[in-house]
């Protein structure tokens, strides 16, 4: 096409600023559309090869897939004495009016896994919750049980209550997916319906995952 014309030449740029443009736009809004992985909590029933039959806690069977890129985590449980400054800590919560998180779970990271998921997020645990991963500043045991807990761009203070489960998370593998082994799968769904599982974390000697 010859665009030596000016007029030509405008409109040929000004083509092309538009498809470029709507291109971006469609890619941001499939980037932006990208689901949270779902947490499927249960027991599983049946594992064979790449796929396990999780039992939910609503009664329901649900085939994951697992792919090479499925992390495995152990989950087993801890005391908030575990739980000092500079730990690197979990924990699902619901919002309180006084901008606090009532905690209806915390993790405990080792060191190794420090800076896992940091940030403060909406969570799939309860209707409203969240979910807040970041490093421990103060502890206080009394008074419920108070943590300020910091990530990158903020910090929440969070209150543990007294029956709270609060469990340590560490690397893992497969040979925790067994029949009997409750577990918390985040996974995505595939075009086809059907769900990969990006994480699995386990419960080691029957603890139940309570996030």
């Amino acid at each position: 096409m010859n665009i030596s014309h000016p007029k030509r030449l405008r409109g040929a740029i000004v083509s092309i600023l538009v498809s470029t443009l709507a291109g971006g736009l469609i890619h941001s809004a499939a980037f932006a559309q990208t689901p949270a992985p779902t947490g499927v909590r249960g027991t599983i029933v049946s594992a064979s090869g790449d796929n396990l039959v999780v039992k939910t806690n609503r009664g329901v069977e649900q085939t994951i897939k697992l792919d090479k890129d499925t992390r495995v985590a152990a989950i087993s449980i801890a005391r908030i004495e575990d739980i000092k400054p500079g730990s690197y800590i979990g924990t699902a919560g619901i919002p309180q009016p006084d901008g606090s998180q009532k905690a209806l779970e915390v993790h405990v990271f080792p060191p190794a896994m420090a800076g896992t998921g940091d940030g403060h997020r909406p969570f799939d645990l309860a209707p409203n919750s969240t979910m807040t991963n970041g490093t421990v500043g103060d502890v206080v045991a009394s008074n419920g049980r108070t943590l300020t807990l910091k990530y990158k761009g903020g910090e929440k203070k969070i209150v543990v209550p007294e029956d709270v489960p609060i469990v340590n998370i560490e690397a893992g593998d497969r040979s925790l997916l067994v029949v009997g082994a409750k577990v918390v799968a985040r996974s995505r769904k595939n075009p086809d319906g059907s769900l990969t599982a990006v994480s699995v974390s386990a419960g080691k000697n029957g603890v139940t995952p309570p996030m």
